[in-house]
């Protein structure tokens, strides 16, 4: 099982393939087994890096408090270790956030990024938000990660042909530390990059699902403020896309780096 010390965090890390780097950034509450999709197609065109980030999968899990700038530092700890000057990032729901703050704070460090399913904000708005938000605060603090696996797993995953896909995100939720669970899902609440977003210069390509948790709307709002950015939605799609909609989202993201040169 390939580890490195990363200032003192032990990190869980795979490699594949070869030619220009490609990292892949699970979600909250995931790990790095979500991109097996994603793996072979990618690595036939790329040098594909998969890690844990800090509390989740095999990385190790310290107490919190954790933060996304925690995360990104962590992130930029292993691009260092593996001799990775810069490096394409694909990061899902919570991956995406990273990546941003990868984009602002490091911006000779990444190559490009694609954000799936994600924003450079997790900020109230609206009367909505802020429910949606009690509502998450209320889940993770009263209920055991049973339940809270079975009402996510449902969200991502609510069609009867399904079910194989919602009995792994089960199984790979059930690993999780309740207490480091926590301290990520907190990390996330009221951050924001939004502000600074304007000023990412490397491309960038936002996948949105038509059924994510936030509207096609949102992301083309901030989209619509990034001047190298743009968007990709995907049909018949929830939360989890490079899942649910492997095949597209494949696709849109190989041809993205593809593009690049």
């Amino acid at each position: 099982m390939p580890m490195i010390n990363v200032g003192g965090l032990h990190m869980h890390y795979e490699t594949f393939g070869s030619g220009d780097p490609v990292l892949l950034l699970h979600g909250l509450g995931s790990n790095s087994k979500g991109w097996g999709l994603q793996k072979e197609p990618f690595a036939a065109r790329h040098r594909v890096i998969l890690t844990d980030l800090r509390g989740h999968g095999r990385t190790d899990r310290p107490p919190g408090p954790y933060s996304v700038p925690m995360f990104t530092a962590d992130v930029v700890g292993l691009l260092d270790a593996l001799d990775v000057p810069s490096v394409s990032v694909v990061g899902l729901s919570m991956g995406g956030m990273v990546g941003f703050q990868l984009a602002i704070d490091h911006p000779d460090r990444i190559k490009s990024l694609v954000v799936v399913n994600a924003g450079p904000a997790v900020v109230p708005k609206t009367i909505r938000d802020r429910l949606s938000l009690w509502q998450r605060r209320i889940l993770v603090n009263a209920l055991p990660m049973g339940k809270i696996a079975d009402t996510i797993g449902k969200r991502l995953f609510p069609e009867p042909d399904q079910a194989e896909f919602l009995q792994l995100f089960k199984e790979g939720f059930l690993d999780n530390d309740k207490a480091t669970y926590k301290a990520a899902t907190r990390a996330l609440l009221s951050w924001s990059v939004a502000d600074r977003i304007g000023h990412i210069a490397c491309p960038v390509l936002v996948i949105s699902a038509d059924h994510d948790y936030t509207p096609v709307s949102a992301k083309q709002e901030f989209v619509d403020r990034m001047p190298t950015a743009r968007l990709a939605v995907v049909e018949n799609s929830h939360h989890a896309t490079p899942i649910d909609q492997a095949e597209t989202f494949n696709e849109l993201v190989l041809s993205f780096l593809a593009g690049l040169d």
